[in-house]
């Protein structure tokens, strides 16, 4: 007796769903050139520099290869579209692509952690346990309980914000048993940035890069640690990360200030609340509101530095903060 074994067709994906050939081409040539140790030690050398740039000089001192090679690699990253380079005298300057540099940190940031995601816990403790919650009617109950603390504001408005805050978090959020707690501190926050009223009361500092991850998260931290609460300071980010980057955070506990911070989305709410708003260096775009002070401090990316170099950016922030709490409030 003969058994005829039969198979199951395969549910099929249509192949028109991966990105063209021409554009995988394109890619790949950025891919590449980054795939190499030293050349993505000199990615890190430039980003993490307070200038955003770096010199051949500087650059050859990361490994001990000729001036050729380093010449070569410089060569590869830049032809890649990766760097850019401008003669000054003898030397040459290299910086980040603007266009590449949301790319090279993502890359380098997201590899890392998922390489070491096994080192740190996949939610805090004590923040809720892991189940499936009704969020909508949470988010109601919440919703009732801040607006019967904020007369000024209607319940539906508080409503609003509530859901808001709940929905920009949860784009980028990795971990959902506390995004709850998040969402309440971030909606306190902005409703306390819409009564706020810049003629009066204490000066308030908005600290934006692109994913409020590292720059803008440590200098609040420093505002807030060292003006004794006579200036008012927030963060935000218009494509805000999962988290705050594992050395930040290791150097904002080392302040004592108090929270555990966490990545925020950029709002209207903030910016209008704001005497001044500094951007970080990184191409961050913000609402123009008339009577707002605005800056752009050009600081080293810690996405991309080592220990040391995430040190080196912290001390470089906390003078520029130093100079401005002497602006806003020499008192402090």
């Amino acid at each position: 007796m003969t058994i005829t074994q039969t198979s199951t067709p395969c549910d099929r994906v249509d192949a028109a769903s991966a990105i063209d050939q021409a554009s995988a081409e394109s890619m790949a040539v950025a891919v590449k050139a980054l795939a190499d140790p030293l050349r993505l030690r000199m990615l890190s050398l430039i980003a993490s520099s307070a200038a955003g740039e770096a010199c051949a000089c500087d650059l050859a001192a990361l490994a001990d290869v000729s001036q050729p090679t380093v010449s070569h690699h410089l060569k590869v990253l830049r032809d890649a579209g990766v760097l850019t380079s401008e003669r000054r005298g003898t030397w040459v300057y290299y910086r980040l692509e603007p266009a590449m540099r949301p790319v090279a940190t993502a890359l380098v940031d997201g590899l890392r952690a998922a390489l070491h995601a096994d080192e740190r816990p996949s939610w805090h403790p004590g923040q809720g346990d892991r189940q499936p919650v009704e969020v909508d009617a949470k988010l109601s109950r919440l919703a009732a309980r801040l607006a019967e603390a904020t007369p000024d504001l209607s319940g539906d408005a508080v409503l609003r914000i509530v859901r808001e805050s709940h929905a920009g978090l949860a784009r980028a959020s990795t971990v959902h048993s506390h995004l709850l707690v998040l969402a309440e501190r971030f909606a306190q926050q902005r409703i306390a940035d819409v009564l706020h009223d810049r003629t009066a009361g204490v000066p308030h500092v908005l600290f934006v890069c692109v994913q409020n991850a590292g720059r803008s998260q440590l200098a609040a931290a420093l505002v807030e640690q060292r003006s004794g609460g006579r200036v008012v300071a927030r963060s935000a980010g218009s494509m805000p990360a999962a988290d705050v980057h594992p050395e930040v955070r290791a150097l904002i506990d080392e302040l004592g200030v108090d929270g555990d911070p966490f990545p925020k989305p950029l709002t209207d709410d903030a910016v209008r609340a704001a005497d001044v708003v500094i951007t970080m260096g990184c191409g961050d775009v913000c609402p123009i509101i008339p009577g707002v002070r605005y800056e752009d401090w050009q600081v080293g990316d810690p996405a991309l530095a080592s220990p040391a170099g995430v040190r080196a950016i912290r001390d470089d922030l906390a003078r520029r903060v130093e100079h401005l709490l002497a602006e806003l409030s020499p008192t402090a």
